[in-house]
């Protein structure tokens, strides 16, 4: 029996992804136990699971101590690793924008003050842009950065706008959408692919089944 190692991120992204598996009748049941474990099995041998920072996911998963990784979008494009993006789960639907005072017309300034979490995205969006770009580094709360003068706009991840509109900031501009991914290592796909395939295909059909009912 060939074992998959799943790389899970912590939080709602893992439940949602529990509730998908269940569906298929994938043990997951090590996983509702309170425990300060990071790696798991199921009951019949066939996973490994670990958990780990969403920010990490896409690591474990390009250096192979993982073979399935899932992530949001948003985590894959700032990493930006060489995985194979398999399948969209559908959801932790959420939006990439930049954000701002918008009356400031902040983006029409020469020099744009950019805080973010996600440098590596913010510098794709603005390097073809005209102006002059200065990204800062923040890990959280990143809506002070226009309340308190740090910058002139964020880019965030913006789900229903609520801390937002608490600050008195709006979407400026909306890069993408992004929700959850299923990723595989790529030397899994091959040396692993009797055991990934069918645990791909079925993660798709409960996928559609799911859309087709509205879920």
């Amino acid at each position: 029996m060939t074992q998959i190692t799943i790389a899970m991120a912590k939080g709602r992204l893992a439940e949602q992804t529990m509730e998908l598996m269940e569906a298929l009748g994938i043990d997951v049941s090590p996983l509702k136990e309170k425990s300060r474990k990071l790696v798991f099995e199921s009951g019949d041998g066939r996973f490994r699971y670990i958990m780990v920072k969403p920010s990490d996911v896409p690591t474990y998963v390009d250096h192979g101590v993982a073979d399935v990784g899932i992530v949001g979008k948003d985590t894959l494009m700032e990493e930006n690793r060489p995985l194979y993006e398999m399948l969209d789960l559908g959801f932790g639907k959420c939006r990439i924008c930049v954000c701002g005072y918008a009356e400031q017309e902040p983006l029409k300034k020469a020099h744009i003050r950019v805080a973010t979490k996600y440098t590596g995205i913010a510098g794709q969006v603005f390097a073809t842009r005209g102006s002059s770009i200065e990204i800062i580094k923040l890990n959280g709360s990143v809506e002070l950065g226009p309340v308190i003068g740090l910058s002139d706009v964020i880019l965030d991840i913006v789900e229903s706008g609520a801390t937002l509109r608490a600050n008195g900031l709006s979407v400026i501009e909306e890069i993408c959408t992004c929700s959850a991914r299923l990723v595989v290592n790529r030397v899994s796909l091959k040396t692993k692919e009797t055991a990934i395939r069918p645990f791909i295909d079925g993660m798709r059909r409960e996928v559609e089944r799911r859309k087709e009912q509205g879920l």
